[in-house]
């Protein structure tokens, strides 16, 4: 048997999710999946300018899900995700005022497995079982809308990213971080998760640190 082609990645995933998007007529699906894509490459661009690294490679990934999309991170940027969610969701809550039918989205955020391979057209894809699990977590019956739904395993590597910059844990005290009690679900699988909801009471646009990211992964 031909052995597969792949890369495998253990990183973070931000999945957005668009609120009743298979409610809206055709129009509005695209008009809204069109303004939030546009809006959130923007912002990560303007994220990164200080750092002068392209979109390409903090963002190693995009994957569509019909009802939103999976920003796939760069491994060596691991803990950041949840920030990323954080911004993210202050970005959403100022799309809502631009569009009275947009609800707003879901955001969930994990650090999982995903493997990199070509497609049939020879474009980089991505697959795996970090994909699935983050999506599990939106599951959660208790979420609410401005808060970001962070897998337990997200979680400690945001801890972790906080010990090394310790700017931003001084950052997130003065934004005012807070989080839930930890949740615990079984999905529809009947597999257990834990989790926290997180927010921010003073939001915003939180920029990435200075990391090489033009490394080997």
């Amino acid at each position: 048997m031909q052995r597969l082609n792949t890369k495998e990645l253990i990183t973070d995933l931000v999945l957005i999710d668009i609120i009743n998007f298979s409610q809206l007529d055709s129009h509005k699906q695209l008009e809204i999946v069109n303004f939030i894509t546009q809006s959130y490459k923007k912002v990560i661009e303007k994220m990164l300018n200080h750092s002068k690294a392209p979109l390409s490679k903090f963002v190693i990934g995009f994957v569509p899900t019909g009802d939103g999309f999976y920003c796939i991170l760069h491994p060596r940027i691991k803990g950041f995700g949840t920030i990323l969610g954080l911004s993210f969701n202050h970005l959403s809550e100022q799309i809502s005022k631009k569009y009275s039918y947009f609800d707003g989205v879901r955001i969930a955020v994990h650090t999982g497995e995903v493997n990199e391979f070509k497609d049939i057209l020879g474009h980089t894809n991505y697959i795996g079982h970090g994909l699935n699990d983050c999506a599990r977590y939106l599951e959660i019956k208790d979420y609410t809308i401005s808060t970001v739904m962070v897998s337990d395993i997200a979680y400690e590597h945001l801890k972790n990213f906080l010990c090394v910059y310790k700017d931003y844990e001084k950052l997130l005290k003065e934004r005012e971080l807070r989080h839930s009690d930890v949740y615990t679900f079984y999905d529809k699988h009947g597999n257990k998760k834990m989790g926290f909801l997180m927010w921010l009471r003073k939001s915003g646009i939180i920029n990435p640190p200075k990391i090489n990211l033009n490394a080997i992964i």
